[in-house]
């Protein structure tokens, strides 16, 4: 945990823990909550505030989303909730905005996740070494998407990934 070297964190709070609670195999109310009170971000983006829990909610409606919605497996919707919370740790973090914005489409043969935030500064991708603490996000991205990449805005940015899914 970036800033935290050096101090012994309690065991079982870490990333097992955090992996098991957004198991997507886990049926979770909370994300049908989430889906209930902010909206579905398959039919309009969702405006969730740039706060750090915020990264829970953004997690919480892609699994409602990815797995129960798009009825898609359970490998794709882990992989789907990681890269959201990437996303959304990138926007929370870096761009100084109030409010950021989650979008979910699907296509045929692809799933599509954008986070817009007000800000036209680029992300960049750095190198990673095994024992860096922070940084991966993008790193994530790029090994875990197909495809990713920012579009520019009048007023600000969309950064997004896409996965290949496979049509029954």
């Amino acid at each position: 945990m970036a800033g935290l070297e050096g101090i012994d964190q309690p065991r079982g709070h870490g990333r097992a823990t955090a992996a098991a609670r957004w198991s997507p195999a886990v049926e979770d109310e909370r994300a049908l909550k989430a889906l209930e009170v902010y909206g579905n971000p398959t039919e309009a983006e969702v405006p969730l505030p740039s706060l750090p829990e915020s990264a829970g909610t953004a997690r919480r409606l892609a699994q409602v989303v990815v797995l129960r919605h798009w009825a898609l497996g359970p490998k794709l919707t882990e992989d789907t909730v990681l890269l959201v919370s990437e996303l959304v740790g990138n926007a929370v973090r870096h761009t100084g905005a109030r409010v950021f914005g989650l979008r979910m489409r699907r296509r045929r043969g692809w799933i599509r996740v954008e986070v817009r935030d007000p800000s036209r500064g680029l992300p960049c991708l750095l190198p990673v070494q095994e024992l860096d603490t922070s940084g991966r996000g993008l790193f994530l991205v790029d090994k875990l998407a197909d495809r990713w990449g920012v579009d520019l805005l009048p007023r600000g940015k969309t950064t997004w990934f896409e996965m290949r899914v496979s049509d029954r």
